[in-house]
């Protein structure tokens, strides 16, 4: 019976341990980022701001979820499947390039009908950029197929850092 207590216990220190250094980890990045950026770190709550990561956390888990009260929640719920296609086109990468060139023109409009220069020139920005991030995107999506068939280091390498452009992109 020793020999279990004496496994629950370094788990709880283990458990513990790791809770302590995350905090410390937290703490020391908010330090540094507020050091980087010439302002006064965070120090509201506990000395020297230690007990800020878990107000945050506490903050993080009493959030309420927003549901619009008109909406259909079946639709939050359904996932949409494989199968779940309307057709099954051959031009399937060609297709979704062709719809995301789309998105810069609705940015200029909205940039434009807001009838302000800055929101003008912001929807100009917005629109260049996403024309920018198109290119490499479609060369993104083009080179992971060819580099899934074919099974050496290079492709792989090369549709790894597809799918991580892929995923900085979404972020």
């Amino acid at each position: 019976i020793y020999g279990i207590i004496w496994v629950f216990a370094l788990i709880l220190i283990l458990i513990l341990g790791i809770t302590i250094s995350v905090l410390a980890i937290v703490w020391l990045e908010r330090e540094i980022s507020a050091g980087i950026q010439q302002r006064i770190g965070p120090e509201y709550t506990g000395p020297f701001g230690v007990l800020q990561a878990l107000l945050d956390e506490t903050k993080l888990l009493f959030k309420e979820n927003l549901i619009p009260s008109r909406g259909d929640i079946c639709l939050f719920i359904i996932p949409f499947g494989y199968n779940f296609v309307l057709s099954d086109l051959n031009i399937g990468v060609f297709l979704w390039i062709a719809i995301s060139s789309i998105a810069p023109i609705g940015l200029l409009m909205l940039g434009y009908g807001s009838n302000n220069k800055y929101s003008f020139l912001g929807g100009l920005r917005e629109a260049a950029q996403s024309i920018s991030y198109e290119i490499p995107l479609t060369l993104s999506h083009r080179f992971s197929p060819s580099a899934e068939r074919e099974k050496h280091a290079l492709s792989r390498n090369s549709l790894m850092c597809a799918k991580r452009f892929r995923i900085a992109l979404s972020a």
